[in-house]
C-alpha cells in the first residue's frame, strides 16, 4: 500500500519518518535543479586572477557573469574567451564598440572616443603606458575594444597579445561579486563583500569637462 495515501493518523511512527525524509529529498532535488539551471542559462561563476581590474575587481574575486546581453555597451565590464597571447580568458572593461574611433594622449593619459575626452572615474591610475598598437583606431564592425582599470598593470586592446575583441567571444558581462578567496601565504583567505559592494555598475559615457 502506498504510505502517501493513508490517514495520517494512522501512520506508524516509522512510516512518517520515511514520508519526511521522502519529502526532504524532493526539496534538496528541486533546489539543486533550480541552481543547475541559473547557473547553467542565466549565471555564470568566473573567478579573477590577477591585477588588471584593480581598483574595481581583485585577484581571488568570484563573479557572476549574465550572458544575456545581446549588444556590448561602453562601460560594461565582459568576460572574454577570444584566443590571446595569454591562453586563458580575461576580464576588462568595454571602451569603444564597433565603428568607434579610440584615441590615446599617453602624455596626458586622456581617452578619446569618436573625438571625445571622456571621463574614467572607474581607472585605477592614468592610461600613460604605450604597447604595440599605433593610435588611433577604429573598432572593425562586430568587435569591441577594451582596456582594464588598473591601466598601468593591463595588457589588453592597446597591445597586439590581445586587439580588438570579436563579439562572439564575450561569454557574458560581469553582474555581481559576492566573494573573494585568494591566498595569504599558505593559508586561504575569504573574504564575502557586503551587499552594497556586490553589484558591478557599468560605466557611462560622460565626456571630461
Amino acid at each position: 500500500m502506498d504510505i502517501t495515501k493513508k490517514d495520517k493518523k494512522d501512520l506508524t511512527a516509522a512510516e512518517k519518518s520515511a514520508i519526511n525524509l521522502y519529502d526532504l529529498a524532493s526539496v534538496l532535488a528541486s533546489a539543486v535543479v533550480t541552481i543547475m539551471v541559473i547557473f547553467t542559462f542565466v549565471f555564470r561563476v568566473v573567478g579573477v586572477s590577477g591585477s588588471s581590474m584593480v581598483d574595481t575587481l581583485h585577484d581571488g574575486d568570484w563573479l557572476l557573469v549574465s550572458a544575456f546581453d545581446k549588444k556590448p555597451e561602453y562601460g560594461q565590464v565582459v568576460i572574454i574567451t577570444q584566443p590571446n597571447w595569454f591562453d586563458e580568458p580575461i576580464v576588462k572593461r568595454i571602451i569603444a564598440t564597433e565603428n568607434q574611433t579610440v584615441d590615446i594622449d599617453f602624455s596626458t593619459g586622456e581617452v578619446s572616443v569618436d573625438g571625445v575626452v571622456i571621463d574614467e572615474p572607474y581607472i585605477n591610475n592614468l592610461t600613460l603606458n604605450k604597447e604595440s598598437v599605433d593610435f588611433p583606431v577604429t573598432v572593425p564592425e562586430g568587435h569591441v575594444f577594451v582596456m582594464g582599470d588598473n591601466r598601468q598593470g593591463s595588457t589588453d586592446s592597446r597591445s597586439d597579445k590581445i586587439g580588438f575583441i570579436d563579439e562572439n567571444y564575450i561569454m557574458g558581462v560581469v553582474r555581481f561579486r559576492p566573494f573573494a578567496v585568494s591566498e595569504e601565504g599558505t593559508r586561504r583567505g575569504f573574504k564575502l563583500y557586503s551587499p552594497g559592494e556586490w553589484k558591478i555598475e557599468k560605466a557611462e559615457f560622460t565626456p571630461a569637462e
